[in-house]
């Protein structure tokens, strides 16, 4: 068999195996089955989704040490502990903050959260301080972004971040480019800030607990 009569089974082959076996994958990285099925916080805001996707990770550190590094993102502020190089090359000006900022401690629902200094930011349509904050959607179509806080003991929480929405771009063409490209690239950078997130709220844990037990000693 030819190269040329053998490339459309590769590409559909490629494309099956995204199908059913990398796209579930990406779509619930980090999450048990009961996470994925869990009603959230913020859910009944968009009620029938088209879509849902839900990521999560273990952190070793108390839900005191993980809310505050949740609480100051945006572009204007913290930063989304991703991939900032990439965020910049459209013209972001991110900057991931390595440290707790006071003046960022405060938000509240009605306060936006920008991505870019020149699109519509995400307006927070939900806050339980300590546990939730519910981003809504900048375009007026429905839909969500979630992070939520669960404790599972003293020393360990769990984030979990529940997207709910539809089709970015209606069309063949556009459902194909959300699927293949958004998709995927959504999931690059939120599993690259659930990652930044952990290391930090992890650290500044280690820290807070050294502190505590030189000043026991």
């Amino acid at each position: 068999m030819s190269l040329w009569n053998s490339l459309p089974l590769a590409l559909l082959g490629s494309g099956l195996a995204y199908w059913w076996i990398v796209r579930p994958w990406h779509l619930r990285w980090g999450a048990t089955e009961a996470e994925v099925q869990e009603p959230l916080p913020g859910d009944d805001l968009v009620p029938h989704p088209k879509q849902q996707i839900t990521h999560a990770i273990t952190i070793h550190a108390p839900i005191a040490q993980v809310w505050p590094w949740l609480v100051q993102i945006g572009q204007d502020r913290g930063g989304f502990y991703s991939y900032a190089w990439l965020e910049n090359l459209v013209g972001c000006h991110m900057r991931n903050a390595e440290q707790i900022v006071p003046a960022w401690q405060h938000i509240q629902v009605g306060d936006n959260v920008w991505l870019h200094p020149k699109a519509p930011p995400l307006p927070v349509v939900l806050v339980e301080p300590g546990r939730t904050l519910v981003l809504g959607s900048s375009t007026g179509e429905p839909g969500i972004w979630g992070f939520h806080l669960k404790e599972q003991d003293a020393r360990t929480t769990r984030l979990i971040i529940r997207s709910r929405g539809g089709d970015w771009i209606p069309g063949l063409l556009g459902r194909v480019t959300h699927y293949t490209v958004f998709e995927p690239a959504h999931f690059i950078m939120e599993r690259k800030m659930l990652l930044e997130i952990k290391q930090r709220a992890e650290a500044r844990a280690q820290r807070h607990a050294d502190a505590l037990a030189s000043s026991v000693s």
